[in-house]
């Protein structure tokens, strides 16, 4: 698409929703604001870098096998600086702690130190990347039965306290040296396939070894703790201990942020519903952005109802600041660096469309009870010209805009992961 069109089309865009009231430049830069966390595991189908570990447990599952996964840290760097040179912006790279730089020697996860980090550190200071980091509590023996945290060995349930502790310290070091504060998440795949009859004690396990964890008093300006709840999972399908009310209760008992993955609750129920209701509770939260089909949780990212509906919910509530917007789904049938890109921009297109919205007009049909005004200006408001507004920010940012970016990808397979 040429320079001269994208400007025509921005110049009309402009006009139209001038006519609402609406600063497309400052929607364009609230939008900038918003740096997205690329999670690494995409590129590899979280295998990792640990020595000796490349099976997936604890409900992680993988489909497909395109070819040009990448298969080393250099690789995965490679892929992901690719996948952030046709993304507009500034952005987050997010690491669990499964992809350490290990050297090939064997860490075991109560073991895993700074120094297994720099290498990721050094590399985001270099590229201008800030990081966010996850404990790795599946693909271990000790998660093998579907338990970690809840675990009714306390021997095992102190392993996984250890490796949380050591994540914690981790992403407060990685704050530090990058001067933004790193996001640490906990998410465990405990659960059980079948029938659970003492749901109780799982429960209170998990409630203490999280106590046990936030033990540690961490600097809330070098590091921020969340804690992710899942209705089910492959192997959890009938018990899964760290619910939704679960969290919810310890978060906001704890001061602690509340993640919500688009893909962990039933196929009748979404996020976007919630959002409002946890900031009245919770100083912040974090989002998983994920997309569902069905059971499975983990598609990439499109620019869904869905997806709208949780941009459009921050936004109307005056909450971008207060909300952590991540990625989060492993899709190996497709390009691996495409769907970054597609996840992204889909992201960032669904926001914009939020900050476009006609607002001050709808806040007024709605407080003078004129339900017919206002459905019929939401529904107007899906047809403005928002993408001319998306292409003009991609070209100001000397990003490829439209579908031109199809081409590069298809050039970058052509002459580096077509050859691994």
């Amino acid at each position: 698409m040429k320079t001269e069109q994208i400007n025509q089309a921005f110049e009309y865009a402009k006009t139209r929703y001038a006519g609402f009231g609406i600063d497309v430049e400052k929607a364009i830069a609230d939008m900038d604001k918003l740096s997205i966390s690329l999670h690494c595991w995409q590129a590899d189908d979280v295998t990792g870098f640990e020595a000796g570990n490349d099976e997936l447990t604890g409900g992680i599952q993988v489909t497909g096998n395109y070819p040009g996964k990448a298969r080393t840290i250099a690789e995965l760097r490679a892929d992901i600086d690719k996948a952030m040179s046709l993304i507009p912006g500034e952005h987050r790279v997010n690491l669990h702690a499964l992809y350490g730089d290990f050297g090939g020697e064997k860490v075991d996860r109560d073991q895993i130190e700074i120094k297994h980090f720099q290498s990721w550190i050094d590399w985001a200071k270099e590229k201008g990347y800030k990081l966010d980091f996850n404990a790795t509590c599946f693909s271990h023996e000790k998660s093998a039965d579907g338990f970690t945290l809840s675990h009714r060995d306390p021997a095992i349930r102190q392993f996984w306290v250890e490796h949380v502790i050591r994540c914690r310290k981790i992403a407060e070091e990685i704050g530090r040296q990058l001067g933004s504060k790193c996001i640490h998440n906990i998410w465990i795949p405990d659960g059980s396939k079948d029938l659970i009859v003492d749901r109780s004690l799982y429960r209170q396990n998990l409630k203490n070894s999280l106590d046990n964890i936030f033990e540690y008093k961490s600097n809330d300006e070098l590091m921020l703790d969340s804690i992710e709840c899942k209705l089910f999972g492959i192997g959890s399908e009938s018990f899964v201990v760290g619910s939704h009310e679960f969290y919810m209760g310890y978060g906001i008992a704890n001061n602690k942020m509340i993640t919500l993955d688009a893909g962990h609750f039933h196929p009748t129920e979404v996020i976007s519903d919630k959002i409002s209701s946890l900031l009245l509770f919770t100083p912040e939260i974090l989002l998983h952005v994920s997309r569902g089909v069905r059971w499975d949780s983990d598609h990439v990212v499109i620019l869904n109802d869905e997806l709208q509906a949780i941009a459009q919910e921050i936004i109307r509530a005056k909450a971008l600041d207060r909300v952590h917007v991540g990625l989060d789904f492993f899709d190996a049938s497709i390009n691996r660096i495409g769907a970054y890109v597609i996840g992204v921009r889909a992201t960032q297109k669904a926001f914009l469309q939020a900050l476009l919205e006609p607002s001050a007009q709808l806040n007024s049909y709605e407080v003078n009870g004129q339900n017919f005004e206002r459905l019929a200006l939401l529904e107007e408001a899906k047809s403005l010209p928002w993408a001319a507004v998306y292409d003009y920010y991609c070209s100001t940012k000397g990003i490829t805009p439209a579908e031109d970016y199809i081409s590069d990808i298809q050039e970058y397979e052509r002459n580096v992961t077509s050859k691994r």
